[in-house]
């Protein structure tokens, strides 16, 4: 195993040199070999997809001040620095991965808006298996009503009850009144059932329905009514109808459902 990793590694670290000889390279897409980070999806073009997403959804501004939870190693980042414009266009994003906000930190430091990143060692099975902290009482880093748009792609889809719950809170807490939240969830809505095809998911003790019950946090989807009494406790008011994913069986806007809430004045 370890002998194959180091091949893999290797052809990884060749094709990373070749793009950057041949000019393909872009300095905000991170090497091959740092592509754990990101999951299975194309990084440029996930990237390019959500942008539309903001734009069209959640109303983006080139003022906006962006808060990104779970940026991992800017795949949002990317698209948004040819939007956000100084003074007040700003973006702040957190993730667990060390070594993905470390790369950020070195790539984005002579963007014409401010961007910043934060690590927070917290404990996640997938991400960052050996942090200490409890997601569940994580307070953001950052001062109450500090954010005209908070975006989470593909993060609740990977956190447990109170996890979600506390980010929800958190996000609220952190939005200016009037402020949205852009986020993505597997939504299971009694109402629009999914295809017999969808994935399989399981009950837990909590609101959470998950795919693998040995790795829970891999996959995991909440119920409709849920979610909304959850943005309700926290100040958040769903924004537009949430848009369904793919990941039902039927054609989406996106492989996950998409869901803007805003910030009561």
């Amino acid at each position: 195993m370890v002998v194959r990793r180091a091949a893999i590694s290797a052809r990884l670290r060749i094709a990373d040199a070749l793009d950057a000889v041949s000019g393909r390279g872009d300095a905000l897409v991170p090497p091959r070999r740092c592509m754990g980070f990101v999951g299975d999806s194309d990084f440029r073009a996930t990237g390019e997809e959500f942008l539309g997403h903001f734009h069209a959804l959640a109303g983006l501004r080139a003022e906006d001040r962006v808060l990104d939870i779970g940026c991992g190693i800017g795949r949002m980042a990317r698209v948004l620095v040819r939007v956000l414009e100084p003074p007040h266009g700003s973006y702040d994003g957190f993730d667990v991965s060390r070594d993905g906000i470390q790369w950020c930190q070195k790539r984005y430091a002579a963007t014409a808006a401010l961007f910043r990143f934060t690590h927070v060692d917290l404990h996640h099975p997938e991400y960052n298996p050996r942090g200490g902290g409890d997601a569940r009482r994580l307070r953001f880093p950052y001062p109450e009503a500090s954010f005209d748009l908070a975006i989470a792609t593909s993060v609740f889809t990977h956190l447990l009850d109170g996890a979600v719950a506390n980010y929800l809170a958190e996000a609220g807490r952190v939005l200016a009144p009037g402020g949205r939240l852009f986020s993505t969830w597997i939504l299971v809505d009694e109402q629009r059932p999914p295809e017999p095809g969808a994935p399989p998911l399981h009950q837990t003790a909590g609101a959470a329905l998950v795919a693998d019950p040995s790795a829970p946090e891999a996959m995991v989807a909440y119920p409709r009514e849920w979610v909304a009494a959850r943005l309700a406790d926290a100040g958040l008011a769903l924004h537009v109808p949430y848009q369904r994913g793919s990941w039902t069986g039927d054609p989406g806007a996106s492989f996950q459902d998409l869901l803007v809430a805003t910030r009561r004045v």
